[in-house]
């Protein structure tokens, strides 16, 4: 179905004092503000590390907010939350039949793969996205993509005009839901290293004594804390920008340094050398991704740099 223009609503005026009252086609009671402009609604597929905080704070900014989550459990863990969350598999046409008689103002894309493989990554980004585009009426969409389309390895700075020629399949297969959803005016975030409370894997591996810096350590991370993800989303919709955005934190940085800061709030000795790890499902790269453009239009992250945003997970530990 997919974006249209919106149809002026039929106003229907009440005998008292002829207030508008409600809109043809409305599946519930509407908000009416000044100029009769009705509350803003969001659909948010996937409702994790990314989708949950980003659904809280539509609600806080006055979105009427709808969640789709994996499963039965996940939406009956979500029953005290201030938005709606129905439990299905966006690649199945009748996940989205219950939602195809209302408009949202935005629909976000943001489910995980699981740490699934490339058939799982062609099951919910690309069909999943084809399913959400073909089936939903909405005004704009944003996809949630990854920072590894980019494959240089040379440690050089790139920006959304990089070329972005991925040698895993994992990540082709992101490139071609990119372009499906910027061909149709959508808007594509290309998310950084996700990061924050309960997911961080590197810091984790410290803790385990399972790191390893890889030969000399200067390959660079470029890490986002998931509070700073869900802002970006939110600040893409309110925005109504189009296009492609690299999210990622103000500060990529040599792996050798991260694990030096680590190490060194945790009074641990440095990991040992390795070698590459050339079996990373996205593949390795080396390269420092910019953020330029995103901050350009207004937005600023939380966490500015990783030494912030990983303080803030040791605090709480």
């Amino acid at each position: 179905m997919g974006p249209r223009l919106p149809l002026c609503p039929e106003k229907i005026r009440s005998a008292f004092g002829g207030a508008v009252i409600g809109s043809v086609g409305a599946l519930r009671p509407k908000k009416f503000v000044v100029g009769c402009r009705m509350t803003r609604s969001v659909l948010i597929a996937g409702c994790g590390f990314v989708g949950l905080p980003l659904a809280r704070s539509f609600v806080s900014a006055g979105w009427e907010t709808h969640a789709i989550t994996a499963s039965k459990t996940s939406a009956a863990n979500l029953h005290s939350e201030p938005f709606s969350a129905y439990a299905g598999d966006i690649t199945e046409k009748s996940t989205l039949e219950h939602l195809a008689d209302r408009r949202f103002d935005v629909v976000v894309h943001c489910v995980s793969s699981g740490r699934g493989d490339a058939s799982k990554y062609a099951a919910v980004f690309l069909a999943g996205t084809q399913n959400l585009m073909a089936h939903l009426d909405y005004g704009r969409f944003i996809f949630s993509s990854s920072t590894s389309v980019y494959a240089q390895t040379d440690g050089c700075w790139v920006d959304e005009t990089s070329p972005a020629d991925p040698v895993r399949e994992t990540s082709r297969i992101l490139r071609k839901a990119e372009d499906l959803v910027l061909g149709s005016g959508g808007t594509v975030a290309r998310l950084a290293g996700l990061y924050g409370p309960g997911r961080c894997a590197p810091l984790q591996k410290v803790l385990d004594g399972r790191a390893i810096i890889e030969e000399d350590g200067r390959r660079t991370l470029n890490t986002l804390h998931g509070l700073d993800a869900a802002r970006a989303l939110q600040f893409l919709a309110e925005t109504k920008s189009s296009g492609l955005f690299n999210v990622v934190d103000n500060q990529p940085l040599a792996e050798i340094d991260w694990f030096r800061y680590i190490c060194h709030r945790l009074h641990k000795p440095l990991p040992p050398v390795g070698p590459r790890d050339l079996n990373r499902k996205r593949g390795w790269t080396n390269k420092r991704v910019s953020n330029r453009k995103l901050r350009l239009l207004g937005w600023d992250p939380i966490y500015p740099t990783f030494k912030e945003g990983v303080s803030s997970l040791l605090a709480q530990d």
